[in-house]
C-alpha cells in the first residue's frame, strides 16, 4: 500500500482536530467546564489521549477555540442562510442575532467562555478566533464602517456584553430589550436579521409571550 499523500495526511488531522472541539463544546454543555476533564473528551472523540495534547496545550486552550469554533460556524451559517444577501445592514443585524442566540441556547457553555476569557491570559490565539475574527471584520466592513480597525473590536465588545448579560444566572436582562439597544446603535430596522426565538417588536415571541421588553425609541 503506497503512503499516503500530505494532503490526504492533513484533512485526516483537520477532521480530529473538529471532532475534539465538537466533543468539547457538547461536554462543557453538558456538564459545565470544571466537570469536564481532557480524557472525557478524548473519549467522546473517538480519539486517543494523547492527540488532545498534541494539538493543544491545554484544556482552556482547547475549550476556547471549541467555542470560537462553534461561534463561527453559527455565524457563517447565519449570514450565508436563504435568501442570502450582500446587504451590510442586513447582514450586520443576522450577526447580532446568532451571537445573542448562542446565549440563549447554550447558556452553560456561553457562561464558561466569558468566565475563560476574563482570567488572566484572555483569548486565546488560534485558528478558530482568526476565522471567527474576519467573518466579524467582513460584516463591520460591508455594514459601510470607515473605521474597520476600530469598529470591529467595539462591535465585538457590545457583543460579549450582551452574552454576558443575557447568560447572567439569575438575574439575565431581557434578551429583546438587548436586541433593541444594539439595532438601535447601529440604525438597523427591527425586522432585519433572524431573532432568537422568532421575537417580534414589543418584546412578543410568536406564541404571544411577552418578553418584557419593548425596543427603545431612539433617542432625538
Amino acid at each position: 500500500m503506497s503512503p499516503r499523500s500530505a494532503s490526504v495526511n492533513e484533512e485526516l488531522r483537520r477532521r480530529s482536530r473538529d471532532r475534539l472541539l465538537q466533543a468539547t463544546v457538547d461536554l462543557v454543555g453538558e456538564r459545565g467546564y470544571e466537570a469536564t476533564t481532557l480524557g472525557d473528551i478524548a473519549d467522546r472523540a473517538g480519539s486517543a489521549r494523547g492527540l488532545v495534547s498534541y494539538y493543544f496545550s491545554g484544556k482552556r486552550q482547547l475549550f476556547q477555540s471549541a467555542v470560537h469554533r462553534l461561534m463561527h460556524l453559527t455565524l457563517e451559517e447565519a449570514l450565508e442562510r436563504a435568501p442570502r444577501t450582500t446587504d451590510g445592514r442586513e447582514r450586520l443585524a443576522r450577526a447580532i442575532d446568532a451571537i445573542l442566540g448562542l446565549a440563549v441556547d447554550r447558556p452553560v457553555l456561553m457562561r464558561a467562555h466569558m468566565a475563560g476569557i476574563l482570567q488572566a491570559e484572555g483569548f486565546v490565539q488560534c485558528p478558530e478566533q482568526q476565522r471567527l475574527a474576519f467573518l466579524l471584520r467582513d460584516t463591520v466592513e460591508r455594514y459601510g464602517s470607515q473605521d474597520v480597525d476600530a469598529d470591529y473590536p467595539l462591535l465585538r465588545a457590545l457583543l460579549m456584553g450582551a452574552v454576558f448579560a443575557v447568560a447572567l444566572p439569575g438575574v439575565p436582562m431581557p434578551l429583546a430589550r438587548l436586541r433593541a439597544e444594539l439595532f438601535q446603535r447601529y440604525g438597523l430596522d427591527w425586522g432585519l436579521g433572524f431573532p432568537p426565538g422568532r421575537e417580534q417588536p414589543g418584546g412578543k415571541s410568536d406564541n404571544g409571550t411577552d418578553q418584557s421588553s419593548q425596543p427603545v425609541e431612539r433617542s432625538k
